[in-house]
């Protein structure tokens, strides 16, 4: 196998120098928020000149997507060591854990969760090259599910509303797309010690445990429901909306987590051993 190239001198500088474009870019963030970014500012914070500044990032809006897409890269690859460590495929317990890995680095990054779960930025358009890192969280959930289906620790709770309609189609579509995915590579379990800094980047696909099972679509309508629950308690905190009644949010978002959990049809296998009885299994074969 032929090693990879040592970069060159110039390659090196062009990489330092884009790494510091974004550090004042995030710095910009934090004071004045995506709308307030400026080429100009940012250039003569990093000792360059405008024109200089373009040949790296040629608008605000591509330095915009590239601040975008380290986030959604961090965020994903946040999520997915977080299920990674849970090192039994324990479908409840890696829910669990990558619920509070999304929030860590949401209250380690405010800004860059502002950025790409805030409010639109005026007059920007996302182009397709964030879809795949955005997807990244998303898919990561997904794989939960797809394996908590293939050990048996799946079961929709009774009370579950049935989809229908319009939101069944949506869904069952929605479905047979992920089922058409491949599960991302599963990164090996962090070791202790100081993070690397800078943005992770998406590992290669590869096979997982539930390769193409489709995520039943009521169960995928839950795990939507659920997604978008978990953000809006982490952009409540964050935005300060719960000052002065759940602050700190930590036993409240515990609870809510493992509540969504239940709500989305996540077991565990003792769980369902002892809850066994024929409305329970007829539940879990409709799922």
């Amino acid at each position: 196998m032929t090693p990879p190239r040592a970069a060159t001198a110039r390659e090196r500088a062009r990489a330092e120098l884009t790494r510091e474009i974004k550090e004042e870019a995030r710095r910009q963030l934090a004071a004045t928020g995506a709308e307030g970014l400026s080429l100009r500012a940012v250039a003569r914070e990093v000792g360059m000149v405008s024109s200089a500044l373009y040949r790296y990032y040629p608008s605000r809006d591509d330095l915009l997507t590239a601040l975008i897409i380290d986030a959604y890269n961090a965020l994903g690859a946040a999520a997915e060591n977080a299920i990674a460590n849970e090192t039994a495929p324990r479908p409840r317990q890696q829910w669990i854990a990558a619920c509070h890995a999304v929030r860590d680095w949401a209250r380690a990054n405010p800004q860059e969760y502002a950025l790409i779960y805030g409010s639109p930025v005026p007059g920007y358009r996302a182009p397709r090259e964030t879809v795949g890192p955005a997807s990244r969280v998303p898919l990561a959930f997904a794989g939960i599910i797809r394996t908590a289906l293939s050990v048996g620790e799946f079961a929709a709770p009774p009370e579950a509303l049935p989809v229908s309609g319009g939101l069944a189609a949506q869904a069952a579509t929605l479905s047979a797309a992920l089922a058409a995915q491949p599960r991302p590579a599963q990164p090996r379990p962090a070791q202790p010690g100081p993070a690397q800094p800078g943005p992770a980047q998406p590992r290669s696909a590869q096979p997982g445990p539930a390769e193409g099972e489709a995520v039943p679509p009521d169960a995928l309508v839950r795990a939507v429901i659920a997604w978008a629950q978990l953000y809006g308690m982490i952009s409540f905190e964050l935005f300060g909306q719960f000052v002065g009644s759940f602050d700190p949010a930590d036993a409240l978002f515990a609870h809510a987590v493992d509540q969504l959990a239940a709500f989305i049809g996540l077991r565990d296998a003792s769980a369902l051993r002892s809850v066994a009885t024929p409305r329970t299994r007829a539940a879990t074969l409709e799922a």
